[in-house]
């Protein structure tokens, strides 16, 4: 049953190529207007470059996170996976990883060469990497609570906003805060170590949390 859920959030995935890639088109495009609105000035374009391209990514994570439920339950899916003898929360776990494959891993691939226009350097791209490989699952499995709650509410896209993007708040934080320090010679391993922390908890926690709140939009 969790093998058939992943094959088919994959082929739906590719299906709607237009969905998929709208998280990405996004994401290159803000990201590609911070250079243009701030000038060509390199060493303020190095300082806000890490923030920038993280800011980017949980904007363009948020906009594909309401698709994440939606559709299953237009359809009737969403019923039928509350219903299977398989864990909901293992469910919604390869739902995300579904989402994840699908958006947030293309996007944490076109980081480094987005961020090539701010000037940075290999080594603070591979940490912008390996902090957005470490982030980007975590926004996913966030988003997914605050988009199980806000499933079927009118006005839901906008206080799913609400909700979510005070949790993203620590994600930005240390994410942008390991290109930082690793720029400033202090080492990225301090924060890329809470990033995976914070991952590991949400991968417990996260999947039962979002099972919950669909139980409780769905009653």
């Amino acid at each position: 049953m969790i093998g058939q859920v992943f094959r088919r959030e994959l082929l739906l995935a590719w299906r709607r190529p237009g969905d998929t890639l709208l998280p990405l088109t996004f994401f290159i495009i803000v990201g590609s207007l911070f250079p243009l609105g701030v000038g060509a000035e390199p060493v303020l374009l190095r300082s806000i470059g890490p923030g920038a391209v993280w800011i980017a990514a949980v904007l363009a994570t948020l906009l594909g996170l309401p698709r994440l439920f939606a559709a299953d339950q237009q359809s009737g899916a969403l019923e039928q996976l509350l219903l299977s003898p398989a864990p909901l929360a293992l469910l919604v776990a390869v739902k995300v990883l579904a989402q994840w494959l699908t958006s947030g891993l293309p996007l944490a691939l076109a980081a480094p060469l987005l961020a090539l226009g701010f000037g940075l350097n290999f080594g603070d791209l591979g940490v912008l990497l390996a902090g957005l490989l470490l982030g980007t699952p975590l926004l996913n499995l966030l988003g997914a609570i605050s988009a199980a709650l806000t499933l079927g509410l009118r006005g839901g896209g906008a206080l799913l906003g609400l909700l979510v993007l005070p949790l993203y708040v620590p994600v930005l934080i240390f994410g942008s805060g390991a290109v930082q320090a690793a720029a400033l010679g202090f080492g990225a391993g301090a924060n890329l170590s809470l990033l995976a922390a914070m991952l590991a908890l949400a991968l417990v926690f996260a999947p039962w949390a979002t099972a919950a709140a669909l139980r409780i939009s769905l009653d």
